[in-house]
């Protein structure tokens, strides 16, 4: 029978070395996330000549433009409105659909029509606007109208419906294009939908500000109330396979009715 040893002991001798993990098993670490590793937005803030104007440049990458377009031109998920000159897309409230030209000689109404909400698809959009303080956190915008330029389609002079607080904000995709700004005597509350944009009074003075692709433009104070905003129906400085689509978002309190 072996005899113990009668050695003195040290700590050491009470613990158990650790055995080495052999080589041909790989450990699994927890992935660790550098902060320089994580994208981030850096748009760069530029003024405007009109009060209250603001873009954002490159406030969306080139992936996510295209992830925006391929959603868009997804016709199991969303359906281009082809009653226009132009084609549109609206999500949230109502919106008119213009009879034909077969139609206007029988004198049929514009047809109310209810948008699908706010789509999934673009919340990371409106969660980035929130983030970078365009809308408030409270007062996401609920309401996007999609507009496709091509040609020498444009838009006539218009403010956005009064019942839409401020800021009203627009992102461009693809194509540069001036927004042409004229200055009104006084607030008015004439949108494209009222019919009664034509009867605002102007200053005569106008601006016209180029809206570059991946731009977001915001439109607070006197831009959002007291200037109507257009895009000149004209093809000049437009070249072959110009296009241009925009995303305007807008908030309503509850209890306005649009």
């Amino acid at each position: 029978m072996e005899q113990p040893s009668k050695k003195r002991k040290v700590i050491n001798d009470f613990f158990k070395p650790i055995s080495k993990r052999p080589s041909s098993e790989p450990v699994s670490l927890a992935p660790r996330h550098r902060l320089e590793e994580i994208p981030k937005q850096a748009f760069t803030t530029k003024e405007t000549p009109v009060p209250g104007l603001t873009l954002l440049l490159n406030f969306i990458q080139p992936a996510e433009e295209q992830s925006i377009l391929n959603f868009l031109n997804d016709s199991s998920k969303c359906t281009w409105r082809m009653d226009l000159s132009r084609r549109t897309m609206h999500f949230g409230g109502t919106y008119c659909v213009m009879p034909s030209k077969s139609e206007v000689s029988t004198k049929s109404k514009p047809e109310i029509t209810q948008a699908p909400p706010m789509p999934e698809e673009l919340e990371w959009l409106v969660q980035r606007m929130v983030d970078a303080r365009v809308f408030p956190d409270k007062q996401r915008p609920q309401y996007c109208i999609v507009n496709e330029y091509t040609g020498n389609l444009g838009i006539s002079a218009h403010t956005e419906n009064f019942q839409f607080q401020e800021p009203v904000v627009g992102l461009s995709l693809l194509s540069a294009c001036p927004m042409r700004f004229q200055e009104l005597t006084e607030s008015f509350d004439g949108s494209v939908r009222s019919w009664k944009a034509g009867k605002a009074e102007k200053t005569g003075r106008k601006v016209d500000v180029n809206t570059l692709g991946r731009s977001l433009l915001v439109m607070r104070g006197e831009s959002r109330w007291s200037w109507q905003h257009e895009i000149v129906r004209s093809a000049r400085g437009r070249g072959v396979g110009w296009k241009r689509v925009s995303l305007t978002f807008r908030y309503k309190p509850e209890g306005s009715k649009v």
